[in-house]
C-alpha cells in the first residue's frame, strides 16, 4: 500500500562514489586495511640439483630435494624421494620420502614407505609406514623441540674398544 520513500535519505558521500563495492574502508591512522588476511609463504625448495653445505634456520617451510650436509630447523620439512640430508633435523612436523643420516627431532614424525633414516627419533607423534628402512632408537618425549633434549644414551660402557698390545 505505501512505501517509504528515499527522497529524504542522505545520499552516497563523493569519496564513497571511487570506493570499490565490498572494500573495507575501515581507516586506522589514516591507512586503509585490508580484510584479507597474510597468506602464508611458500615453502623454500631445495632442487634435486643442489647440494648445500652448512645449516638452515627458518620459521617457515622447507622442501628438500637435493642434498644438504649439515642441520635443518624449520616449521615444515618435507624431504623428498632423491634427498639426501646428513646433520640433524629439528622441526613441528616432518615428512621423510628421501634419506636422513643423523637425529630427527620432531612433534608430528611420518616416515613414508620411501625413507631412509640412520640415526635417532625424538618425537611426540610418529608414524613409520611399511617399507620404510630404519636405523637407530625411537624416544617419545612432550618437548622434542627443546634446546636442552637429552641426547640418546649409548649401549655400551666404553666410548672406544681399547687395543691390544
Amino acid at each position: 500500500m505505501f512505501s517509504k520513500s528515499k527522497i529524504n535519505e542522505p545520499g552516497p558521500k563523493a569519496a564513497d562514489k571511487d570506493t570499490p563495492k565490498g572494500a573495507d574502508t575501515t581507516k586506522s591512522g589514516g591507512d586503509y586495511k585490508s580484510a584479507a588476511p597474510k597468506a602464508k609463504p611458500v615453502a623454500s625448495l631445495i632442487s634435486s640439483d643442489l647440494l648445500i653445505t652448512g645449516n638452515l634456520k627458518t620459521s617457515g617451510d622447507i622442501n628438500v630435494e637435493g642434498q644438504v650436509d649439515g642441520d635443518i630447523r624449520a616449521h615444515l620439512l618435507t624431504v623428498g624421494e632423491g634427498a639426501t640430508i646428513k646433520g640433524e633435523v629439528v622441526a613441528d612436523d616432518v615428512v621423510i620420502n628421501g634419506r636422513i643420516v643423523g637425529r630427527v627431532r620432531g612433534l608430528k614424525v611420518r616416515l613414508t614407505s620411501n625413507a631412509r633414516v640412520e640415526g635417532d627419533i625424538i618425537h611426540k607423534t610418529i608414524a613409520i609406514e611399511s617399507g620404510a628402512h630404519f636405523e637407530g632408537s625411537v624416544q617419545r618425549q612432550d618437548d622434542p623441540l627443546a634446546t636442552g633434549a637429552k641426547k640418546m644414551p649409548t649401549t655400551s660402557g666404553d666410548a672406544a674398544p681399547k687395543a691390544k698390545a
